[in-house]
């Protein structure tokens, strides 16, 4: 693995980047919307995201994955890939949101 990406700094390059992504329903980002569940580094510099959707019916999971892709590779330097897993335990739900989204949303 690469030296940066043995560092703590990396976590928070991953959340800005994970912040500038979107939910285009809701208006605020996927990691105040609580949609983040984990992120994972392997020794090989691949970066794994699982995450949720607010709703099982939801159609935007490709376009967050590839958005997530996006910003993670912009970001991220030395990293050697990315995947995002859709899960759907435990289910999300209003309390996950940060309170920065309750505020955005008026909560």
């Amino acid at each position: 693995m690469t030296e940066l990406l043995s560092t703590p700094i990396v976590e928070e390059l991953i959340t800005a980047a994970l912040s500038e992504v979107i939910d285009p329903e809701l208006g605020i980002n996927i990691v105040d919307l609580g949609l983040i569940y984990s992120t994972e580094i392997t020794e090989e510099g691949r970066l794994k995201i699982v995450m949720t959707l607010t709703t099982p019916g939801c159609p935007l999971h490709a376009s967050f994955a590839q958005e997530i892709e996006r910003v993670l590779w912009r970001s991220v330097p030395g990293i050697t890939g990315v995947s995002v897993e859709l899960v759907w335990d435990p289910p999300w739900n209003s309390l996950m949101i940060s309170p920065k989204g309750r505020a955005q949303l008026g909560l």
